[in-house]
């Protein structure tokens, strides 16, 4: 296996019914980068969640919590969550809350900053965010050029003999992964965010978030 069979078997899938599923997902991504900065911050916070957690049930999380996510206090934002089943309500909630204080703030990054610069500024600016999630949070309000480098990923182009699995993800080794995930696009025709839907159904048999 290799980078022509990876290549190949996402072509197999853009033939299936997937590819509806995909291109119905990316028109969310759209709308939801169109919508008022209190629902882009919604995303975030999603996004925030979903660190070393399961993002099906941080979908279900922020649809109860709605706009909890921007009014409650800390306490009763920790507390949510824990009813809810998070893994780490506190400190969730924590970064939640430390969030809050930066929204006019990334609501000026997102209007003046592209690229790398942007998903940077992200990563410094929101505790809690890293490079995958900076560019899960990116990529869901309709951003197309950033890769979600998570285990599933990783196992797949691990299966393909395409990478060894890193024991640690740092910057520049997402970056260089990053750079492979975009060639392996560009010859299936697809965006980065399209290609991340893809592999994510090879390895889970859904079409998330």
């Amino acid at each position: 296996m290799g980078f022509g069979d990876l290549v190949r078997a996402v072509g197999g899938l853009e033939k299936t019914g997937v590819s509806k599923l995909v291109s119905a997902r990316m028109r969310e991504f759209e709308k939801a980068g169109r919508s008022p900065i209190e629902r882009i911050f919604s995303e975030l916070c999603f996004c925030i969640l979903t660190a070393n957690f399961n993002a099906g049930r941080a979908i279900r999380i922020q649809d109860a919590i709605g706009r909890g996510f921007l009014t409650l206090p800390e306490k009763k934002l920790s507390d949510k969550l824990q009813k809810f089943g998070h893994r780490y309500p506190n400190a969730r909630a924590a970064y939640i809350i430390e969030a809050r204080k930066k929204i006019k703030a990334l609501n000026l990054a997102l209007k003046s900053l592209s690229g790398g610069e942007l998903r940077d500024w992200v990563v410094e600016n929101v505790k809690g965010i890293g490079m995958k999630e900076a560019s899960h949070f990116l990529r869901n309000i309709g951003h197309r050029d950033y890769a979600i480098i998570d285990f599933h990923i990783i196992d797949v182009l691990a299966e393909h003999g395409l990478i060894e699995k890193p024991k640690t993800l740092s910057k520049g080794r997402y970056l260089e992964i990053e750079d492979m995930l975009r060639k392996i696009a560009k010859e299936c025709k697809l965006t980065l965010s399209e290609l991340d839907l893809y592999l994510w159904f090879m390895e889970t048999g859904e079409v998330l978030k």
